[in-house]
């Protein structure tokens, strides 16, 4: 008799399907998944040990390349905890301003997590639908920080500015005729709040054209129905957080148990799935981009009435306006102690969450006094849910890894920090 034994599998790190720098080791025993073991470290930056050499300030932009899809969110998870040791009181609306931008934020991660999952598993068109509605909240990025993507916006105390009055505009150009420059700049008349207002009017029927596409349909369910189920008890042994958690059936939301910011000031349900299988966690997402529309506009609602504040006013801490430092000995001397050794702070340890995105996203600082963090622990949501690969995908076929790696939303940076 011939000897029949399983074979090995490499699956990455190069793969389209892996979502980022992945390898994974697959056992196989023909085309059915023995083991499935991943290897991490290929994109490892040392986030945690260079923010330990920084300054507390300097560390902000180094949160935005974690998780390089849901950018404002790690820097959200930064702050609180710094703020928590200062004992800093953050103005009305600089908290409305942040949760707004978790919310678009939410949206943001979730499109692209939807176009991916679903090119994966071979729905071209999602894609292409939900990268149109990314544009425009990259547009809002852009407004408010200057950068698409790594803003740096969210400040110790506050976000680095005020909304925009006005928003960028479409130039003429020999590509574009003045009809159709007109056509574009439609919605950008206003200021900020007016475009991302006209964006939550049309969103949910963006919402409704990706479910017509996907979520009856009958290749999308049989690739996604009874494919990686995790059990309530199992997801919660794993220490899956998020929509992971939720899809398995457990209520589990920072924003509604642990509310910080505004978030218990705010209107909005908790969507939770029955079976955690891909499907379920599929539907999820698809819920949460809508309750995400909901608190963006009560967001905007609020912030049209309620002018203030949005950065304390601790030059200790925040930087003086630049005409002031022009013109006070001063405001010039706090400027330049900032932006050269930072600030102290008050020896102590403590840890801040929110509710990123993909997770429960922690940052855990401790301090002994000095200018930079004697140790900072990033507590990313997607390494928990990638330990768990090996026991979701055991038994099923190698088509069905790539809908599990999917369903799960991993982005790298921040699972190799």
């Amino acid at each position: 008799m011939a000897e029949i034994r399983n074979y090995t599998m490499n699956f990455g790190p190069q793969h389209p399907a892996a979502h980022g720098v992945l390898r994974l080791v697959l056992e196989l025993d023909g085309e059915v998944i023995e083991r499935a073991d991943p290897h991490i470290g290929l994109l490892h930056r040392a986030t945690e040990k260079l923010a330990e050499s920084k300054p507390y300030n300097q560390s902000i932009p180094y949160m935005d390349r974690l998780d390089y899809v849901s950018m404002m969110s790690n820097e959200h998870g930064y702050v609180l905890a710094i703020e928590k040791l200062l004992g800093l009181d953050v103005p009305l609306r600089a908290q409305y301003i942040r949760v707004m931008f978790d919310e678009i934020t939410r949206i943001l991660n979730h499109l692209l997590w939807l176009g991916a999952h679903a090119l994966d598993i071979g729905a071209m068109t999602v894609f292409l639908y939900a990268f149109r509605e990314r544009e425009d909240l990259m547009d809002t990025y852009e407004a408010v920080s200057g950068a698409r993507l790594h803003a740096a916006y969210y400040r110790p105390g506050g976000v680095y500015r005020d909304l925009p009055e006005s928003m960028p505009q479409y130039q003429p150009s020999k590509w574009h005729d003045p009809q159709k420059i007109d056509r574009l700049n439609e919605n950008r008349r206003g200021s900020l709040l007016d475009f991302i207002w006209d964006f939550t009017e049309r969103f949910p029927a963006c919402v409704d054209g990706y479910e017509t596409l996907l979520t009856d349909n009958r290749i999308w369910k049989q690739r996604t129905v009874g494919i990686g189920v995790v059990s309530p008890e199992r997801a919660l042994q794993l220490g899956f957080t998020g929509p992971m958690l939720r899809g398995s059936g457990i209520a589990w939301d920072l924003r509604k148990m642990q509310p910080y910011e505004v978030y218990r000031d705010i209107d909005f349900d908790v969507p939770v799935g029955a079976t955690g299988d891909c499907y379920d966690r599929y539907l999820v997402r698809i819920e949460e981009m809508r309750q995400s529309n909901h608190i963006v506009r009560q967001c905007v609602e609020w912030l049209r009435r309620n002018p203030g504040p949005v950065i304390v006013d601790d030059h200790k801490i925040v930087p003086p306006k630049r005409i002031v430092m022009k013109q006070g000995m001063e405001s010039l001397i706090h400027h330049f102690k900032l932006f050269t050794e930072g600030y102290c702070i008050p020896a102590g340890e403590v840890y801040a969450a929110v509710e990123h995105p993909k997770g429960e996203f922690g940052i855990y600082l401790i301090s002994d006094g000095a200018n930079k963090p004697y140790r900072l622990k990033i507590r990313a949501p997607g390494f928990a849910h990638l330990s768990a690969l090996d026991e979701m995908v055991r038994g099923h076929m190698i088509a069905d890894v790539v809908a599990v790696i999917g369903s799960q939303d991993i982005v790298f940076g921040e699972i190799d920090r």
